[in-house]
Formats: structure tokens, sequence, C-alpha cells
């Protein structure tokens, strides 16, 4: 179903409700948020406004790591997600979004990018606190 992102909803400065002067409209719709899971990659292309082409992960099993300390990336695998803060649901089905902790081979890292918005799962390396 897609969902209705009118401002209609909104109050005025002043306080007062909004007084609804016209229907919905198309270019008003939204769209169901793409749930990127671990597993073999697939993806699916969404036509937004203007004609252009979404690319959204639907499942994904390698990710793109950074290594703040020597600054270099590799592409590595994705074990499992071990957090994500945005939804406890989302962590324990291990859905992918972006602020979630994945464990890849090279150890835990933090996703910085939206695997549902531009198709492709980016994440920094967490450096390990020494106690």
């Amino acid at each position: 179903m897609p969902q209705w992102h009118g401002d209609l909803h909104k109050r005025k400065i002043s306080g007062g409700k909004k007084r609804a002067h016209r229907g919905k409209r198309a270019f008003e719709m939204g769209s169901e948020p793409t749930q990127t899971l671990v597993g073999e990659t697939k993806t699916v292309g969404v036509r937004m406004r203007g004609g252009c082409v979404k690319p959204r992960i639907l499942s994904c099993n390698f990710a793109n790591v950074v290594d703040p300390s020597t600054g270099k990336s590799q592409k590595t695998e994705i074990k499992r997600v071990v957090k994500n803060p945005s939804n406890i649901d989302y962590q324990r089905r291990g859905v992918i979004t972006k602020g979630a902790i994945i464990e890849t081979s090279l150890g835990q890292a933090k996703v910085t990018s939206r695997p549902g918005q531009n198709g492709a799962v980016s994440a920094v390396l967490i450096e390990k606190q020494q106690t």
C-alpha cells in the first residue's frame, strides 16, 4: 500500500487545523520501506518521480567496509546483524538500515549508507576499546 506524504496533517503556525482544500495527489505518494536482509544479493529498481530509477536492495551478503585507521576500504562478507538502534524488531529479524551494527569478517562495522535508498551497503569498522 502506498503511503501518503502530504502536509495536510500538520497544523498552521497559529495552531489551528488545516482545512483540506483538495484531495490527495500522486506526487504526494510514498512507498513502504525496503527492509534489507542478509542473504544472496537481490536488487530491484523502483521508478521515482521524474523517471529516475532508484535501486533498492532486498537482500545482500557483502558490504564495503572502511578501516578508519588505514583509510582503506574492502569488500567483505556480512555474517549477521548485531544491533539495530532504529527498531528493536529490525534487530530481531536482522534488517540492515543506516546505523545498524553488522558483523563482518573484518570485525564489527556500523552501516553508513541507506541500503533501501541507494543500492549499496557501506560501513565503517568500529574500533575495539582497550581496557
